[in-house]
């Protein structure tokens, strides 16, 4: 340790790193940006083994004949910030934010980025890394926010950005969409209901299909049924209740604990493909005026498995990915079209209720068939206000001084969420003031790929899929154009 402080104290005195920059100036370039940390936390053992292999990739390009710029970055937005800044002020939900202000909730965000700024700095220097601290970058910085709005552009000219919907994983303590990532954090253990629901059809409303579903909440929204092609599913007389049911033989033990003895009779064996358009009595009332017609049957998919449930399974496209996916392949529902979401974004029911007075409806109706317990994973994240804004006030907007310009605002400074939500562009139709746009938006891969490609010509090689964010477009930005940072100022000059 003695000859480690002693190695970096003459690193120092003859300006190691610097020296070393300068003497390669003119070298062909290699490009390095470094993935920005942030600072609200101190540094542990996965930032420092990342570091180190960066300065070895870094030191071996300059010892090769390179020029190697290295400038160290700070992710100054997010969750992680907001996180902080909500149990600092003891902040439930997007109410609380809107009612402290945005303005001041981001300024309590912006006193915090920095909190461990110098002790990263002790500690990366310790371990004998080189990078530059004095010429950092920052995402809050408004010029990296507004090469943020210059690339959205870009996508957006291209015509490979477009208003759609997309199922994804959402926090409703925070009421934001989370990245998979977030939602794969902070898992636990949870009890909830396991029922088997019965789905009469209508063309012999005593033969039940029968579905189960662990999250009995999203059934007021179910709009179609899925079975696999595949499989072959059988029916059933059960010889104590009389009633007749359809489901996978495989998962008779979801009716029965010990199905060998049960006392039942199979009727006739079915494959899923031939049930596909089979029409079924609706649970409930509340979206059958919107879907007659072309909701509630039989769809096929491969996605159904044979390792639980009943080998049905109930389609809730405002819920599930895949639900979505098959409903608007059937087109059940359109991309930008109406959903049936009866909850809102603190996961409260808008005018159904939730999972106990469900169960105990479904029960009256004599469609609830079976009613257990399962525990499985659960998430917990974070809201998000404190970002860079996606640049739609109808049209895109790619920089500062064209939202100036169209806006006939003020010099702005600034481009969060607080300081441009105001802003307003007058339609050029008259058809009153173009406001910027929150909705989610989605980008294409190809176009993603394109922009990336005309920093250098070189092919893209990283995962191009954009995550879809309702607000602030920092995650996919860093994750997938940090190529073009030094691209983007050059042509912003």
């Amino acid at each position: 340790m003695e000859e480690e402080e002693k190695i970096l104290e003459f690193w120092k005195e003859i300006d190691a790193f610097n020296t070393q920059i300068n003497l390669s100036n003119g070298k062909p370039p290699y490009s390095f940006y470094d993935g920005p940390p942030f600072a609200t936390g101190l540094p542990h053992y996965g930032h420092l083994l990342a570091g180190t292999i960066k300065d070895i990739v870094t030191r071996y390009a300059t010892q090769t004949g390179h020029y190697v710029e290295r400038r160290f970055g700070w992710d100054c937005h997010g969750l992680p910030v907001e996180y902080e800044i909500d149990k600092k002020l003891n902040i439930k939900g997007k109410d609380d934010v809107l009612k402290l202000g945005i303005d001041k909730y981001n300024q309590e965000c912006r006193s915090i980025v920095m909190r461990y700024s110098g002790a990263w700095r002790e500690t990366v220097e310790r371990i004998g890394r080189w990078i530059d601290f004095d010429n950092d970058y920052k995402t809050l910085n408004t010029s990296f926010m507004e090469s943020v709005w210059w690339v959205f552009k870009e996508l957006y000219e291209k015509n490979q950005v477009y208003r759609g919907v997309k199922i994804m994983p959402f926090s409703t303590a925070c009421t934001t969409p989370l990245s998979n990532f977030e939602a794969a954090q902070n898992y636990k253990d949870v009890n909830d209901p396991a029922i088997v629901v019965s789905f009469p059809l209508v063309n012999e409303p005593d033969v039940l299909l029968l579905a189960w579903t662990t999250t009995p909440w999203t059934l007021p929204s179910n709009l179609a049924l899925c079975t696999n092609p595949n499989y072959e599913y059988i029916k059933i007389k059960d010889e104590v209740s009389g009633h007749i049911y359809i489901l996978l033989e495989k998962c008779l033990n979801i009716l029965y604990k010990d199905p060998k003895n049960a006392k039942y009779v199979v009727l006739e064996k079915i494959l899923g493909k031939d049930m596909k358009g089979w029409e079924y009595i609706p649970l409930f009332e509340y979206y059958v005026p919107k879907f007659k017609g072309k909701g509630f049957i039989v769809l096929n998919d491969t996605y159904v498995t044979d390792d639980s449930g009943t080998g049905i399974v109930h389609q809730a496209p405002a819920f599930g990915e895949d639900d979505h996916r098959i409903c608007l392949e059937n087109k059940i529902i359109t991309e930008d079209g109406f959903l049936p979401c009866p909850v809102d974004e603190q996961g409260l029911f808008t005018s159904e209720d939730a999972d106990k007075n469900i169960q105990k409806l479904l029960k009256q109706k004599h469609r609830l068939i079976i009613q257990s317990q399962i525990k499985h994973n659960w998430n917990v994240s974070r809201n998000r206000y404190w970002g860079t804004p996606i640049p739609l006030w109808i049209i895109c907007i790619g920089s500062l001084a064209e939202l100036e310009e169209l806006s006939g605002c003020d010099k702005l400074t600034d481009i969060h969420r607080d300081k441009i939500d105001h802003i307003t562009i007058p339609s050029k139709k008259g058809k009153g003031p173009l406001k910027r746009v929150e909705e989610p938006l989605r980008f294409k891969e190809e176009g993603v790929k394109e922009v990336i490609a005309k920093d250098t010509g070189i092919e893209f090689k990283y995962n191009p899929v954009a995550k879809k964010s309702e607000n602030v477009m920092d995650r996919w930005i860093l994750a997938c154009t940090q190529s073009l940072i030094k691209f983007v100022r050059e042509e912003m000059e």
